[in-house]
């Protein structure tokens, strides 16, 4: 599943990240993870940094609240998205499924 425990009832989203697709969002699963594409390359942390901002726009959250918990430099990643429970993640994911 894409949305795991974190710990102090907070959650995380498990995904994938596809750099240098010709648009940014979220393209499915794969994997048991939710698979997002990303425009920007791998190169300086630029994708890392367009992941964090999308997903604080997707979810209405401040980017310093989409933390990278683990994957800084792999294209599968779990992050931190804020105080959301896994029925908020999920509703707002769902429609891109």
């Amino acid at each position: 599943m894409f949305i795991s425990a974190s710990g102090n009832n907070r959650f995380a989203l498990k995904i994938i990240v596809q750099p240098k697709a010709r648009k940014t969002g979220i393209v499915g699963l794969h994997d048991g993870m939710l698979k997002l594409a990303v425009a920007s390359p791998p190169v300086d942390g630029k994708a890392n940094r367009e992941v964090v901002a999308f997903l604080a726009d997707l979810f209405e959250l401040k980017k310093k609240e989409v933390i990278i918990l683990r994957g800084e430099h792999s294209r599968k990643k779990t992050c931190l998205l804020g105080d959301l429970d896994a029925d908020k993640i999920r509703k707002k994911i769902t429609p891109y499924l």
